[in-house]
């Protein structure tokens, strides 16, 4: 072995606490000797187990694969956070590398035949509830990777998922560029009348990074809707944002991904049809909560229908509020005037009392202590990956270790857009693992010395991230297969979902939203305000939404065989039979720069948000009619729900949870749709 080999980080755990990665050991040259070293790892200890001449036991084959594959773990778990929170050019090469190497890998193992039937040989009888359900889950696994297949069909599937891995990375890299390519720069501050002073200090500052001597630049965040468009008065200046937002990934030149996006939905349609199934929709929602593909249709439609006819009467509001015709890039301005007039809430105006030190740790870190125990210490001697990311450390009300939280809030070009949860370490008590998890956002970085002063949404961000940390980090399951977050799509939202709810809870918000400058609280009766207004904008919020999740559905119903021309018709044409092709309600996600279904995971998953709202509705109302942040409430959500994983069916989780199966009245009350 090389000295460079040897000395690699990733060969061995790592020596911190609860196994942080040693970032500051870390390097670039580290990462394709970790992967190569970890495939032949894994690779060997598959080996071991098929050729057991013993027969196959619970110990020998299962606990042996969970325990399979250590430094492949470690070292994939640091680099995808790295090239999604960090993509210099050199990591970005490397994941292309990477991609096809990964997708071969994983069918080498899923498409062992000897691996799987000794799977299928180990007996279940004696076994408790949670290694039962570890045996079925691989079994599962093996057949839904196409292990059936006959040797044509498994060789045309591992062409596919390689060419599908390298195409959605590719993808991937591209919108980024794209993002990066589209941002708007303005040369007069004039034309950005609206914008307060500290946002046109970090506007100010994002041209000098991106290389101009002078003005400003609108940097764009992932969704099509912008929140400069909320307060821009220069309507101009409104439709060139609002246009190099929607056009993103859809022009001509290098960052064009719509073939890309064509592609990925053909292949997908082939693959579907080889594993057996008529859509690459219907195969992705086999595994989830959803029964079936229809099932999921008939929750939207009725939802759509009700949702455009809201969005249909705002759309007149606003027209009468700015006396012409509403365009797209104007709701956002007049759906605010109407808030204000109406409502008298001034989303724009609160932001002084929105700084993000104190949203995270006397908002977001208060009522996780408030409801769960839990006590936060940031570490500065421990090193993350970025300069801007920091590390705390959690500890249970007991004093015990919960496990390491990193935060890395701000936008850079290295990053690409929206925001997510990963894992560095995840939880397993197979493994003695504490669980160390991640949140990336995207808010802009002010000048150096300047306060970071959120939009409301932002807030709503730091909370509903956090949602998903917790469910990492109170992860109490033996199986590394089972841990945290490693639930079906569609449930995987719902309690990232019901942390949003202490946002304005009054305890909590007394606790966080002071103006950054003198202290002074929240003006009086803005939360009853803020709650009251919740209603008023759900029209468009909803249809927005669910363009983007017909239009994911779209692509991927479609037949195998029947490749898509012209991608920017094929959008128009899946939003048109959908009844949801308002020009003034773009979609969220538009082709161009849908990273979720073409490069996140989230393919025919785009409903998953909405089918986890209704559980996240109803905890809601459940914590409101318990009383709400309270340890009690806290500790039996935790108990029952977000420390189970995927070790007991979800359902079956919330059922044991609330007592009963989920209600839709709560989350038809909260749209606006009763």
């Amino acid at each position: 072995m090389t000295e460079e080999i040897s000395a690699n980080p990733f060969l061995a755990a790592s020596t911190l606490p609860c196994q942080l990665p040693n970032f500051a050991a870390i390097k670039d040259e580290h990462y394709l000797p970790a992967f190569e070293a970890g495939f032949v790892q894994q690779l060997a200890e598959i080996a071991a187990i098929t050729s057991e001449t013993g027969a196959a036991t619970f110990e020998n084959t299962v606990l042996a694969m969970e325990r399979s594959g250590a430094v492949l773990t470690r070292v994939a778990n640091v680099f995808f956070n790295i090239a999604s929170s960090h993509g210099t050019p050199t990591i970005l090469a490397l994941e292309a590398q990477l991609a096809p190497l990964l997708s071969e890998h994983a069918d080498t193992v899923l498409l062992n035949t000897a691996l799987y039937e000794r799977m299928m040989a180990v007996p279940t009888q004696g076994l408790d509830a949670e290694a039962t359900r570890l045996v079925a889950e691989y079994r599962k696994s093996f057949t839904r990777a196409g292990v059936g297949l006959d040797a044509a069909g498994q060789a045309r599937l591992r062409e596919l998922n390689g060419q599908l891995s390298s195409l959605s990375t590719k993808f991937s890299h591209k919108v980024t560029q794209a993002g990066n390519e589209a941002a708007v720069h303005v040369l007069d501050a004039a034309e950005l009348d609206g914008l307060s002073a500290d946002d046109l200090a970090t506007a100010a500052a994002a041209a000098r990074t991106a290389g101009h001597a002078e003005g400003y630049l609108l940097t764009l965040i992932l969704p099509t809707a912008q929140p400069s468009l909320e307060v821009l008065s220069n309507r101009e200046t409104r439709r060139r944002l609002h246009l190099a937002s929607v056009s993103r990934g859809s022009t001509t030149g290098d960052s064009n991904v719509l073939g890309l996006a064509a592609t990925m939905a053909s292949l997908r349609a082939e693959k579907a049809s080889l594993l057996g199934f008529a859509s690459e929709a219907e195969r992705s929602i086999e595994p989830q909560t959803a029964p079936s593909l229809e099932a999921v249709h008939a929750m939207l439609s009725p939802i759509t229908a009700a949702a455009v006819r809201n969005a249909r009467a705002e759309a007149g509001k606003l027209a009468a509020t700015a006396g012409h015709a509403i365009e797209a890039w104007d709701w956002a301005y007049y759906s605010e005037q109407v808030r204000r007039d109406e409502y008298g809430v001034d989303l724009a105006a609160l932001r002084p009392w929105f700084e993000l030190g104190s949203v995270l740790e006397k908002g977001v870190f208060y009522a996780a202590s408030k409801l769960y125990g839990l006590a936060f210490a940031e570490r500065h001697d421990l090193a993350a990956y970025h300069e801007d990311a920091r590390v705390w450390e959690i500890s249970n009300a007991d004093g015990s270790t919960l496990g390491l939280f990193v935060g890395d809030f701000y936008t850079r070009e290295t990053k690409r857009g929206g925001a997510w949860m990963n894992s560095f370490v995840e939880q397993s008590h197979l493994l003695n693992a504490h669980a160390v998890v991640v949140n990336n956002l995207n808010i802009p970085k002010p000048p150096a010395g300047e306060p970071t002063l959120l939009t409301f949404d932002e807030v709503v961000t730091c909370f509903h991230e956090f949602g998903h940390a917790l469910h990492g980090l109170f992860s109490s399951v033996t199986y590394p297969k089972f841990s945290g977050t490693n639930v079906p799509r569609d449930f995987v939202e719902y309690p990232s979902q019901v942390n949003e709810m202490w946002i304005l809870w009054p305890e909590v918000l007394a606790n966080y939203a002071k103006h950054y400058r003198t202290g002074e609280p929240l003006p009086v009766g803005t939360a009853e305000k803020l709650t009251a207004a919740s209603l008023w904008g759900q029209g468009f919020a909803t249809t927005e939404y669910l363009g983007a999740t017909l239009l994911d559905l779209a692509w991927h119903e479609l037949a195998p065989g029947a490749p898509v021309e012209d991608p920017l018709a094929f959008e128009a044409g899946a939003l048109a039979a959908a009844g949801i092709d308002l020009p003034a309600v773009p979609p969220r996600y538009r082709t161009g720069y849908f990273n979720h279904i073409f490069a996140g995971g989230y393919a025919a998953g785009y409903y998953s948000y909405i089918w986890s709202e209704v559980l996240d509705a109803d905890t809601v109302a459940w914590f409101k009619a318990n009383g709400g942040l309270t340890r009690s409430n806290g500790d039996h959500f935790r108990e029952t729900l977000l420390s189970r994983g995927f070790a007991l069916d979800p359902l079956r989780a919330f059922h044991d949870f609330a007592g009963r199966d989920a209600d839709t009245a709560p989350l038809l009350a909260r749209r606006g749709l009763v």
